[in-house]
């Protein structure tokens, strides 16, 4: 299949892992952080990782947008679902994340009129199918899903839907990476930097790492010849003493990013001066609200959302996990009382959070990851 099957060459995979161990300094260790959900996945899958070094080492970052929406926020979501007179939408990873009184599906058990949806589009799409329903979006995901959102905001403007509002959720990728960066838990040597989310922000917001921080970052594809080239990247900078803004996913992503997009979000979002991630507490504007002329379409001033902090179950790491602190096996509840089926965390229910990649894929990830666990 046209570009898949030639970003998953075994043969490939190995002349790339061979110039990659050629760029490693003896007795150095090396430290990289995949910022991205999907990289955790990939490099898990398709066992990126025992390809590589010992000297090298990959940590997980606060790239999964599920992850790292705070168990209040979920529970502000379930109190606004409740309400009789709500449909309440959100994307499929949404329905199974714990609060402190159950998850939406749990509210939909109990009579909440709650519906997945792909886009935002299929929920102003209910919106036009029920005018006597008041119908709420569930707005999460990072720049890469903000887009849709914003364009689905400008689309009820103009058709002058007025049943129809967004609980707004999206947070932005680079004061995360700084609040990771100023972290005194971690020594990082370089960042693979988001593919979906450099799509629409383009390579420039990476800079400060480069210029603040000495860090080299690697926009990279999400094939596995994507993330060892990206690797590879990496090291080719530490070793020759650079730290510079490098774009492997040059495929898809340019250095502008997509202009049409970032023109939606400004017309319709503005920062927050303040949001709380999970793991991460609260970061200084890395989220978005809508903005006063969408006050109609936003369900925070719309309806009455508690606004409660609630604090993580004790027994979860997933803050450790998103900061890169810990490795999923490590938290004493991995794989025993939370799993898939039955998650204490969200690092374990989204499809891109890390604790489910080690899950699904561990078992298949070769030596590393089994010593790992033994030990």
């Amino acid at each position: 299949m046209r570009f898949v099957d030639e970003y998953r060459s075994g043969e490939v995979a190995r002349r790339l892992a061979e110039q990659i161990a050629g760029l490693v300094e003896p007795g150095r260790h090396y430290k990289l952080m995949e910022v991205c959900g999907g990289h955790t996945h990939a490099i898990y899958k398709h066992g990126v990782e025992d390809l590589l070094p010992d000297e090298i080492e990959l940590v997980h970052g606060p790239g999964c947008p599920v992850c790292v929406i705070p168990m209040g926020r979920q529970d502000d979501a379930i109190a606004i679902a409740m309400d009789p007179e709500v449909i309440f939408t959100t994307f499929g990873d949404m329905l199974r994340v714990p609060a402190s009184d159950g998850s939406l599906l749990d509210a939909k058990a109990r009579g909440a009129d709650v519906r997945m949806v792909y886009s935002p589009l299929d929920a102003l799409r209910i919106a036009r199918e029920n005018p006597d329903r008041e119908v709420v979006f569930f707005a999460i995901g990072f720049e890469t899903t903000t887009p849709s959102t914003a364009v689905t905001l400008l689309r009820a403007r103009d058709e002058g839907i007025e049943n129809f509002s967004v609980f707004a959720n999206h947070v932005t990728i680079i004061p995360a990476i700084r609040s990771i960066l100023d972290s005194p838990d971690l020594r990082l040597q370089g960042f693979i930097g988001p593919g979906h989310v450099s799509t629409v922000i383009g390579n420039k917001p990476y800079e400060f790492i480069c210029r603040d921080y000495g860090l080299p970052i690697v926009v990279s594809g999400f094939e596995p010849l994507d993330v060892l080239q990206g690797v590879y990247m990496i090291m080719k900078q530490l070793s020759e003493g650079r730290a510079e803004v490098e774009n492997q996913y040059s495929r898809v992503v340019r250095p502008e990013g997509n202009p049409t997009a970032l023109r939606a979000i400004a017309k319709t979002m503005e920062l927050r001066t303040t949001f709380e991630w999970r793991g991460l507490g609260f970061i200084p504007q890395s989220a978005l609200k809508l903005r006063a002329e969408f006050a109609q379409w936003d369900a925070e001033v719309r309806r009455r959302v508690p606004g409660i902090r609630v604090a993580d179950p004790k027994a979860c790491q997933c803050g450790e996990v998103l900061k890169g602190v810990i490795k999923p096996w490590q938290c004493k509840v991995f794989g025993t009382s939370c799993t898939p089926d039955r998650p204490i965390g969200t690092c374990m229910v989204s499809s891109e959070g890390a604790c489910a990649a080690y899950y699904n894929y561990g078992r298949h990830a070769g030596r590393r990851t089994r010593e790992a666990a033994v030990r």
